[in-house]
């Protein structure tokens, strides 16, 4: 592959946007890249763009972030890339147009223009909103096939399709863009300095899918910036690739930081994975379809203990640390649940309303009942109970009481003290079998799709970047955007009632607890700076979650 070009940035795209008060469209031709860092040259570039431009680059509060603004309140929040630091690299012709796979694909690249918003659902008189870079293959790559030296790490705890995505990268890799030196980091971020590594192959990774856990093997902590960005700096790896939760994208961006600071041409690549689906921005992580899917199983067999005894009830915990999606979609697609218990839901057990309760009542209807609580549901109450101490694990995560346990026992005292009903419980713990499971097809192919995204970005020369989802089209998102917040369970919101619905079950809120959590839940207008909330007399309608 020869260059054939030298560029000292990235082509500048022309957005259009449409004008709501014409039937044509404007098209803005000055589209800036600024190096954040350099607060004189982002001025500069500010004062030097015209005013009927449309899109400019704007200054973030924060180092590092690209900010892109245009008409009617868009945004671009886009990913760094390899010449923000490293002027003057060549790019080389994507090998994609001459690979048979593609011959009968019409337009083989992206276009440059293309992004995806993250805010679907507007009004008429509402800004465009924030949108992310559209992922895929783009017509010039920054890597000759024979130059690239890429390694892949799995990072926390295990999650379907783990094995899936590995596999992914290395096929996409070869097969895509002919690169044969691909490295497997053994252990977590720790392998970097501390383990062998395992040269990957398409034949090698070639039947991995077909089993659960992951072949490079995973731990939690080991994270030491330096010495991995040493690892790589020595070894010769110009592409990293790191799938992991939000600890983990958390360390991917330090490390982009890093290689960015000693200015290597190394494209950091981030591949969001929790099964718990806590990762914001995009629409669901893999694994969780898996987990939902596998989850039956368990409340299916809590369901028959149940009724086939007097009084039975069936309790099953579901993973979820701060975040009740698993618990709440297992729920919704089971039918057998009477009661879900989530930690963005507070619940109480004694008195009026409470779980004790609906449980009474619930077993004098039905005769049997299931409870589906996740693990970092009522923690407080455990804690209160327990007199337990606040500890944590080497990814800094809390650990967790076991309130499946907890509660188990919470019933029975409760039933044996009242003495108005004898009951038959069973605790049923799935999480460590669901996770550990191969991923179901669904997750499968969700798991290629992101492999390949993250290759075809990173082969463009796209770093510091994680990809996922955004309305169903996969996008680069910068790392901020997925580790500032976790994605939780809105219960003011529809799909939350549609639950309550489904179980008939209380909410266990007071009308206090609702209006408290629709204020905190109310979401942040975008607007652009200096910009009049209201629009033409009209004010911009608040999003509808769901």
């Amino acid at each position: 592959m020869k260059s054939i070009s030298s560029s000292s940035s990235i082509a500048v795209p022309k957005f259009r946007c449409f004008d709501p008060s014409s039937t044509y469209t404007t098209s803005n031709s000055n589209y800036h890249y600024v190096k954040s860092s350099s607060s004189s040259s982002l001025n500069s570039m500010s004062n030097s763009t015209s005013t009927d431009s449309g899109a400019s680059m704007e200054s973030s509060s924060k180092p590092g972030r690209k900010i892109v603004t245009g008409d009617y309140g868009y945004v671009l929040e886009d990913v760094p890339h390899l010449t923000d630091y490293i002027p003057d690299l060549p790019t080389y012709t994507n090998p994609l147009q001459n690979n048979p796979a593609y011959s009968v694909v019409k337009q083989y690249f992206v276009n440059e223009d293309d992004t995806v918003t993250q805010k679907v659902v507007v009004q008429k008189y509402s800004p465009r909103g924030t949108h992310f870079r559209r992922a895929g293959p783009r017509q010039k790559v920054y890597f000759e096939s024979d130059e690239v030296h890429a390694c892949i790490v799995t990072c926390g705890g295990l999650c379907p399709g783990l094995n899936t995505v590995i596999r992914e990268i290395v096929c996409g890799l070869h097969h895509m863009y002919g690169v044969n030196k691909v490295l497997g980091i053994e252990g977590g971020y720790r392998g970097f300095y501390a383990r062998n590594t395992i040269p990957l192959t398409p034949k090698l990774v070639n039947d991995i899918h077909k089993r659960g856990g992951t072949i490079l093997g995973t731990s939690r902590g080991g994270h030491d910036t330096l010495k991995i960005a040493d690892s790589i700096q020595d070894r010769g790896i110009n592409q990293v690739y790191i799938i992991g939760g939000d600890g983990t994208q958390k360390g991917a961006s330090a490390i982009f930081e890093e290689i960015k600071r000693r200015g290597l041409k190394v494209a950091v690549a981030g591949i969001p994975k929790t099964i718990d689906n806590d990762i914001p921005v995009i629409d669901k992580s893999f694994g969780f379809d898996t987990a939902v899917e596998e989850a039956q199983r368990a409340i299916n067999a809590a369901h028959v203990e149940a009724e086939s005894i007097e009084n039975g009830i069936g309790v099953v915990k579901l993973m979820g640390r701060n975040s009740g999606f698993i618990a709440m979609y297992a729920t919704l697609a089971s039918r057998d649940v009477d009661c879900c218990l989530i930690p963005e839901s507070p619940f109480y057990l004694d008195g009026p309303g409470g779980l004790f309760e609906f449980i009474e009542k619930r077993l004098k209807e039905m005769g049997h009942m299931v409870i589906v609580i996740a693990e970092g549901a009522g923690q407080d109450l455990v804690s209160e109970s327990m007199k337990s101490m606040d500890q944590q694990d080497a990814s800094g995560n809390k650990l967790l009481q076991d309130v499946g346990l907890w509660i188990s026992e919470k019933i029975k005292d409760h039933f044996k003290k009242s003495r108005k009903m004898s009951i038959n419980l069973k605790y049923i713990d799935p999480t460590y079998m669901i996770r550990a499971v191969p991923s179901i097809a669904s997750d499968n192919v969700y798991c290629t799709l992101l492999a390949q995204s993250a290759v075809h970005g990173a082969m463009a020369g796209y770093t510091g970047f994680t990809v996922g989802p955004v309305n169903g089209r996969h996008a680069y998102i910068p790392f901020y955007r997925v580790t500032e917040t976790q994605n939780k369970v809105v219960i003011t919101d529809r799909m939350w009632a549609r639950l309550l619905a489904s179980t008939n079950q209380p909410s266990f809120l007071s009308e206090k607890d609702v209006v408290q959590f629709k204020k905190e839940r109310e979401p942040p207008t975008q607007l652009l700076e200096g910009e009049n909330p209201v629009a033409n007399g009209k004010l911009e309608s608040k999003e509808n979650h769901l």
